[in-house]
């Protein structure tokens, strides 16, 4: 018995509205936002665990036309995160606010602030009176920076804003040390993040625009080109949830292709998908011979009824034929009069119009007697052909038995076939060992003399030189076609639900090895492994070895099986010999960041490292408190006038002030 995965088809649940209680509410309790490019998370940083976990999207489905004056409506105008049930239908209308992983798009950011601050239960008029850390990407630019502080101040009214940056706050949750190497493997971009002592080394951090957006895309591309049958079946949350729990990144890429080209290998490993289908409505009780001959005596009844068409045709054309040669007689007769008035209930011109139809006309009754008689012909019932041993037997045992049978007399003749055509193509190639053979026994018969060909022994060795010999043998061919025509014949049909199963071999690991191989997709940017290879150049030996010894994962797709593993032999490759290096995995990758927010929230000089209201009107709103998790603050330049544009003035125009008397 075969195992076949059934997908769960997960389905949002709406988040409630939380109590807002006099303990938050009056005790300034500051508020941790992961404001994350694929799920923001939010809560109290008293709490052990965050009050709202939702995908940061928002959709504005198309009005129902048919139900404009439906009292309330049908649906809400806008829905937010875990209020959108079926994220399917409205696939087309979903918005973000981030591009890439940079928060750029604010009306979408605000309703997302909406729907945190009014399912947190906060009931202040006008504005949300409790600091607010939160996280954003690593090098945000100031320009994002300043329409968030923005947003926060001036629509929210909020007293006091930290920003931090997530891969750092997982990585002091961690408490792994204040040297590392992190690898932020986000929805959109991956980041590799050095931080020495405590210190983040920005200018030879390293970005890739690839995440688990892209290796959704891929998954998806892959299984709708294998699939193209179920197109609208294969959607991007089943891919989703593919790529959640049963995708695996390959310890050895290529090597896991090689094993994946075994037919013995894929039948043993292959996962097989089972998509949901409906199930036909059961025939009429009928057995597969009576099937058969329902669909004979349709198939005769259709012969009769054309037969019966091309007879009433050929009527149809003698008839007409007949008129047009009375009207031909008309004007071989001489009464040109007459034949002038017959035609024009005829719709012809002229005599030489006449001929042609009279000519069209022959030419069609002789196609349909032809026709006629083809179709008697093929009335009379063909001569039985001779089965031989391709007959298949009556007993279900041995019926079983044969069938097995005919499927290893096929199997062993594709694979006599594919054989003689890999040698073949061997033959071609000059530097194979096919080749040196050849040419080693020309050279013998070449020393041989002109005798060559008298004896019968010389078919063998011709035959083992000529590469026409290798070609497929007409008696394989026709063997071929033999054996299908049985096993199409008599093998079983398959049941309904085999053919809405997908077959996952190489697509799980081909799939996240994208991370370590963008140009498969055709991004022309360097892998994971490369560029931490890249990254390492830039620093001293003593500090290589530091970061080699704790690279730090964390991410959402970090969590791919077999990430580890690959990095580490990734490191024992690109590292020098017998030099050593340690792999660290986020306990939690998805909510480390929001965990190490929540610290950061809850240490005693957190309200040292927030922007205040009044350092946001002094400093400006791109303005940040630096701290260990902080991006770096530069301040933007002021802008640069250019006066070379404007017209330069005439030295002999004499300028002269206008006063007007108001």
């Amino acid at each position: 018995m075969e195992d076949v995965l059934i997908l769960k088809d997960y389905k949002t649940v709406p988040d409630i509205v939380h109590e807002y209680s006099p303990s938050l509410k009056f005790g300034h309790i500051p508020l941790v936002i992961d404001n994350g490019s694929y799920q923001c998370r939010v809560g109290w940083s008293i709490h052990d665990e965050p009050h709202l976990i939702f995908k940061n999207l928002i959709a504005r489905p198309r009005k129902d036309r048919c139900k404009k004056d439906a009292e309330p409506p049908v649906t809400p105008p806008i829905q937010i995160g875990n209020d959108i049930i079926n994220i399917e239908a409205v696939r087309f209308q979903l918005k973000t606010q981030f591009d890439k992983n940079v928060v750029t798009h604010f009306e979408v950011q605000e309703l997302v602030c909406d729907y945190i601050f009014s399912h947190l239960g906060i009931d202040n008029e006008g504005s949300v009176p409790h600091p607010v850390v939160m996280t954003e990407a690593f090098v945000t630019p100031n320009y994002s920076r300043q329409l968030m502080s923005e947003l926060l101040f001036e629509g929210y009214g909020v007293p006091a804003v930290s920003y931090g940056v997530d891969s750092i706050f997982s990585m002091y949750r961690n408490d792994i040390g204040d040297t590392a190497l992190i690898v932020n493997m986000g929805y959109h971009t991956i980041h590799i993040i050095p931080v020495i002592r405590g210190k983040v080394i920005e200018e030879h951090a390293r970005r890739i625009n690839l995440g688990g957006s892209e290796i959704i895309c891929y998954m998806h591309k892959l299984l709708q080109l294998k699939y193209p049958v179920h197109v609208n079946a294969i959607t991007m949350s089943r891919i989703e949830e593919i790529l959640q729990e049963h995708s695996t990144i390959a310890l050895d890429y290529q090597e896991e292709i090689r094993k994946w080209a075994n037919p013995d290998y894929y039948e043993a490993n292959v996962k097989r998908i089972q998509l949901p289908f409906v199930q036909p409505a059961s025939s009429s009780g009928l057995t597969a011979e009576q099937q058969k001959e329902r669909k004979k005596e349709m198939a005769r009844r259709l012969l009769e009824i054309n037969a019966r068409k091309r007879e009433e045709r050929l009527a149809e054309d003698e008839e007409q034929l007949n008129q047009l040669l009375a009207l031909q007689d008309l004007i071989e007769e001489g009464d040109t009069e007459e034949f002038n008035e017959a035609i024009k209930s005829f719709e012809i011109k002229n005599y030489g119009d006449l001929q042609r139809q009279i000519s069209n006309l022959n030419m069609r009754i002789e196609k349909n007697k032809q026709r006629i008689a083809t179709a008697a012909n093929a009335e009379e019932p063909p001569e039985p052909r001779p089965t031989g041993r391709w007959q298949a037997p009556s007993d279900p045992e041995a019926f079983q038995i044969w069938l097995n049978d005919t499927r290893a007399k096929y199997r062993e003749v594709l694979v006599r076939r594919e054989a003689r055509r890999a040698r073949r193509a061997a033959m071609v190639k000059r530097r194979t060992a096919a080749a040196a053979e050849r040419m080693r026994a020309i050279s013998r018969l070449a020393a041989a003399g002109d005798d060559f060909g008298y004896r019968d022994s010389d078919w063998d060795v011709y035959k083992s030189i000529s590469r026409e010999a290798d070609s497929d043998s007409e008696a394989d061919g026709e063997r071929l076609v033999e054996l299908e025509e049985a096993l199409r014949e008599h093998e079983p049909a398959q049941p309904s639900h085999h053919q809405h199963q997908l077959h996952l071999a190489i697509e799980p690991y081909r799939a996240p090895e994208l991370i370590f191989q963008p140009s498969m997709m055709g991004n022309l940017e360097a892998g994971l492994a490369e560029c931490m290879e890249y990254v390492f150049k830039h620093f001293s030996p003593e500090d290589q070895l530091l970061l080699a010894n704790n690279v730090f994962l964390t991410g959402g797709c970090s969590q791919f099986p077999g990430l580890k593993e690959r990095l580490e032999k990734e490191l024992l490759e690109m590292r020098p010999f017998q030099s050593t290096h340690k792999v660290v995995m986020a306990q939690n990758p998805s909510l480390d960041a929001w965990y190490g927010a929540r610290d950061f929230a809850g240490s005693n000089e957190f309200d040292n490292w927030c922007i205040t209201k009044e350092d946001y009107y002094e400093m400006g709103g791109e303005y940040l408190k630096e701290h260990h998790a902080s991006n770096r603050y530069y301040k933007s330049p002021a802008p640069i006038i250019d006066n070379t544009l404007a017209p330069a003035g005439d030295a002999n125009v004499i300028k002269e002030e206008i006063v007007v008397d108001c």
